[in-house]
């Protein structure tokens, strides 16, 4: 796990450090590409109308965001409804607010510069404005062709020349076509003199949708009741005023709506009040007639009075009752004509003195005949005649009594009949209450009402006073000093990055998109097979044609060699065999010698096989150059071409028409004819392919000679190099395959598929092959200027990132 954290570090330096080495090497690209993009920005700049922006904040009344009057202002402004931040910003930007904004600002007309190079808006600098009284009458034409109106104005005779007719400025004008119209004079004194006025007429809907596409709205915070209003237009003092007209509009709307309801509610409530008085005078009037037909003056004190004689009648005959039990008392202990003595009953509650008298008389007499009694006898004349008195006396008690009673069953009478008549009269006084009661509380809701109407009258009325504005203008509109739009710096970053991603997308089309190899660190990703040399791509003015010497062979082939006198120069490491007269090439060609271990001691192997994938991809070449570089190390060295298809190299040494491997095979030469040798180099001779007239070669490979003929090569020779066809062309690979000590397999860069290589992996032919080893050739320089320094990516796997190349032409 340690191992891993530490190399992550590592492979995420070397992916940067080979991708900046893919794409830096076209850096001139990008700075030509750069500074036409920054040239494009500067010219849209200076042919672009700037816009400017212009904002303003209100403060909306939003009580669910903590936003609320005063107790205050709320008693004197009942209408004042409560908003909602949402719902205001909509009406902020409807069609309403912004139509009556145009009529205001007379926008329908704007007035235009024309000038040199396009055209801009008058709006600051015009010294009139045009006002039509209807400018609904504009008609809809299409508002990409309008009419021009151009204009003169002449201050000093207060006229203006309008396509050649003079009109009077401030007076209303009654034309054709647009009914009355008015030039209306402006405070506006910076008048430009480098273009011509001209003011075109739009109907309202247009520019109604203009100003709809340039208005936005919102509140600040998610929380806040501030809404922020912009705004953004070519002519910064004409965005001020925009925004300036919509807030007075939204405001004026807002004190319209409510001074609307409240005239509405006035008139309600004076008609309410007018008819909640007639009802309570109709009231009134039935409580009196109801008053005066029923005796009521005051239900609650006459019902006290009546409740007051009941109890004083009661009171009354209740006595009486007590009076007439005492008198029946006493008239019963006189009927008892008892002449004894005894207890006479008492007369409390009679309110008769001469009662009292008589029953005490009788009393004392009763006494005093009773102690008479007990001291003399019957016949005593003092007894007769206390007798006598006391039957005097009861007689009169008697008469008395009776008459007492008489009267006093009489009065219980008139007190029950009395009692009776106000018990009838308080038993009424509910039910009158109740029609009474009826009648107030009617009266009284009345009443209630119509007061109620007078505080709202009043409330109402007040409305009108408070504010002539809803909310709370926080900042008035200013436009902003820079234009927003075209934003300079951020034109300039766009051209700048859309340059370079253009030339970054070029090499990604070029190469990174190529099917065809052109980096060392593809072929190492699809193929395990060591890649042992790079060479890079030269022209023939780096190369020197090869001569055949005149004393080229024992059969005596005399080839004439000359230099190549042509001018036009051609890619080579393909089908050329012309070796590099450079000496940084040659130096390619001997490290690739060393790589090979070609110059050690103790190196026995002898035999090397040069082949590809498919045709053209230098195998010819290299084969050539090495050969010859080995040969100047002082070993002899013979170049064998076995390619039977495309027998380059014998092409190029002239060797076409000369006896080869073929007419060995033939049998029609012997072994020291076939052997060539060059003026180039002493230690290098050349083996061609021979006469090709049309016989099946893969059998003459397969008669046996080959053995005879390689053997021979290695005894003469100290290195053996064939260069081979094909591997996947013709079957001559596979049986060469086995004379071979060490195999080299081409891959050119921006030639060779990258699909071929994928599939080096699962090649039979490679497999029999012996210590085959891939050579990269054909390297090109990299970059917009070809002037990277270095060609590839030398002989280690390490260096495998450092650089990349183009494809051949």
């Amino acid at each position: 796990m340690a191992s891993s954290h530490k190399n992550r570090p590592q492979e995420e330096e070397n992916f940067l450090s080979e991708l900046f080495s893919r794409f830096l090497p076209f850096w001139p690209l990008y700075v030509l590409l750069a500074l036409i993009g920054l040239f494009s920005a500067w010219t849209y700049l200076k042919f672009t109308t700037p816009i400017y922006e212009a904002s303003a904040t209100l403060l909306i009344k939003d009580e669910n965001k903590g936003v609320d009057d005063a107790k205050m202002l709320e008693s004197i402004d009942p209408f004042d409804s409560k908003k909602i931040v949402e719902n205001e910003i909509e009406v902020l930007q409807s069609r309403t607010l912004l139509d009556k904004v145009v009529t205001e600002l007379h926008l329908y007309a704007p007035v235009m510069e024309e000038k040199s190079f396009g055209e801009s808006s008058a709006y600051s600098i015009s010294p009139i404005s045009i006002e039509l009284k209807d400018p609904s009458a504009i008609p809809l034409y299409s508002p990409d062709k309008p009419v021009k109106y151009y204009f003169t104005h002449y201050p000093e005779k207060k006229s203006v020349l309008v396509n050649g007719k003079t009109y009077r400025t401030d007076e209303w004008i009654t034309t054709s076509n647009f009914g009355e119209i008015k030039f209306n004079t402006t405070k506006n004194i910076s008048a430009s003199k480098k273009g011509k006025l001209y003011y075109t007429l739009y109907n309202p809907r247009y520019i109604t949708d203009y100003l709809l596409s340039n208005l936005s709205a919102g509140a600040t915070t998610k929380l806040s009741t501030v809404v922020k209003v912009t705004f953004t237009d070519p002519d910064p003092k004409q965005a001020e005023d925009i925004l300036n007209a919509l807030i007075y509009a939204y405001n004026q709307k807002a004190v319209n709506d409510r001074n609307r309801l409240a005239n509405n509610t006035l008139e309600f409530i004076e008609e309410r009040m007018n008819k909640v008085k007639e009802e309570l005078g109709s009231l009134e009037q039935e409580i009196q007639e109801f008053r005066s037909n029923k005796g009521v003056i005051d239900l609650s004190e006459q019902g006290k009075l009546y409740l007051q004689d009941m109890g004083s009648y009661d009171r009354q005959m209740a006595s009486a009752r007590q009076q007439i039990a005492v008198l029946d008392q006493v008239e019963d202990y006189i009927k008892s004509n008892n002449t004894q003595g005894g207890i006479v009953p008492s007369s409390l509650g009679v309110n008769d003195p001469a009662l009292t008298q008589l029953l005490n008389k009788l009393y004392d007499s009763e006494i005093k005949y009773e102690k008479l009694r007990k001291t003399t006898a019957e016949n005593n004349p003092i007894l007769t005649s206390v007798s006598n008195e006391i039957r005097k006396i009861r007689p009169s008690i008697l008469e008395n009594v009776q008459n007492q009673k008489s009267n006093l069953e009489a009065s219980l009478t008139n007190l029950g009949q009395s009692a009776g008549s106000s018990r009838s009269a308080l038993k009424a006084i509910p039910e009158k209450e109740k029609q009474l009661l009826e009648i107030s509380r009617r009266k009284a809701i009345k009443s209630n009402l119509f007061s109620f109407l007078q505080q709202k009258r009043e409330e109402t009325a007040l409305t009108y006073a408070p504010s002539n504005q809803e909310s709370q203008i926080v900042d008035l509109a200013q436009a902003s000093f820079d234009p927003v739009s075209p934003n300079g710096k951020l034109i300039y970053l766009i051209a700048l990055a859309f340059s370079v991603s253009l030339g970054l997308l070029y090499v990604i089309v070029k190469e990174f998109l190529n099917r065809k190899i052109l980096f060392r660190s593809e072929i190492e990703k699809y193929t395990s097979i060591p890649i042992i040399a790079e060479i890079p791509y030269v022209e023939t003015k780096d190369m020197a044609k090869i001569d055949i010497s005149e004393n080229s062979n024992t059969s005596g082939n005399k080839v004439q060699g000359k230099k190549s006198t042509r001018k036009k120069t051609r890619p080579l490491n393909s089908t050329s065999v012309l070796v590099g007269q450079e000496p940084y090439l040659q130096d390619y060609f001997r490290q690739l010698g060393a790589s090979l271990g070609l110059y050690s001691r103790n190196f026995n192997k002898k035999t090397i096989l040069a082949t590809s994938s498919i045709s053209g991809e230098g195998k010819s070449f290299i084969c050539t150059n090495l050969a010859n570089s080995i040969a100047k190390s002082g070993k002899k060295v013979v170049l064998v071409d076995v390619d039977f298809i495309r027998p380059n190299t014998s092409k190029q040494f002239n060797l076409l028409k000369s006896k080869g491997i073929l007419d060995y095979l033939r049998g029609n030469s012997g072994l020291t004819e076939i052997v060539n040798s060059t003026s180039i180099n002493k230690n290098l001779s050349v083996v061609s392919v021979g006469i090709r007239d049309g016989d099946d070669h893969t059998n003459l490979l397969l008669n046996g000679k080959l053995d005879l003929l390689f053997e021979f090569l290695k005894n003469k020779f100290d290195f053996v190099i064939m260069d081979a066809p094909p591997i996947d062309l013709v079957a001559d690979v596979n049986l060469l395959a086995e004379f071979c000590d060490e195999s080299l397999l081409m891959v050119r860069h921006g030639h060779t598929p990258k699909q071929i290589v994928k599939h080096f992996e699962h090649s039979h032919v490679l497999k029999r092959l012996k210590d085959v080893s891939i050579i990269f050739n054909g390297v090109k320089k990299r970059g917009a200027l070809n002037k990277e320094i270095g060609y590839g990516y030398g002989y280690s796997a390490k260096h495998s990132h450092k650089y990349e190349y183009m494809p051949d032409e």
